[in-house]
């Protein structure tokens, strides 16, 4: 299972995260985010072994290829209202993750018009807004998942939850990556290093 370390901003904790070499770092370019890397963002050389993902919400088709080509992302996860023939155009370019927020009464059928237009989903807690909440949801809904799309699992996932990962035998086969962020965090954008090489370990 991969490992995606997400709402990164600062150059130099950027850097810090990016030697312990996880699988994905994801930057977030949607300004009412308390992670929103900021109008002059300068990205830090990171490995070519690790994928940047750029993280947008409802931003257009335009401003969103300005970003991958300026800061070289190597994917965009649209964690917003987009619809599948947005997803379709932007995954021609560049590998799209399309995120959905999960509760209870979430309805799988809503997936069936991206399976085609998107490379991965992303799952994570619902909440009212398009910002990760810190909390996880009950992942045995994720069992009435086809499996047709790998995903990343994401939503409030700190050391225990990381555990109880290691330990969990899901039914689902497709789960590409956790992502983590706010349970690895000394302050919004900031990631805790020791916390985060200690799992990683």
């Amino acid at each position: 299972m991969l490992l995606k370390v997400c709402g990164l901003k600062d150059p130099e904790n950027i850097k810090q995260v990016a030697a312990l070499k996880p699988d994905f770092m994801g930057f977030i370019f949607y300004p009412q985010s308390k992670r929103f890397v900021g109008e002059d963002f300068i990205m830090p050389t990171i490995s070519p072994e690790i994928k940047k993902v750029g993280v947008f919400v409802n931003a257009s088709a335009n401003h969103i290829i300005e970003k991958t080509n300026e800061y070289k992302l190597d994917l965009i996860q649209l964690h917003g209202d987009e619809k599948p023939n947005f997803c379709e155009v932007l995954n021609h370019i560049v590998p799209v993750i399309k995120a959905f927020g999960v509760d209870e009464a979430f309805d799988f059928e809503v997936l069936e018009s991206y399976k085609n237009t998107c490379t991965y989903f992303l799952f994570d807690t619902k909440t009212t807004d398009y910002g990760g909440s810190g909390n996880t949801f009950n992942w045995k809904i994720l069992e009435k998942y086809d499996n047709s799309v790998p995903f990343f699992l994401s939503g409030g996932i700190g050391a225990e939850e990381f555990e109880n990962l290691k330990m969990k035998k899901f039914e689902n086969e497709k789960i590409l990556a956790i992502d983590v962020n706010s349970k690895f965090e000394i302050e919004p954008g900031i990631k805790d290093i020791k916390k985060l090489e200690k799992c990683i370990k």
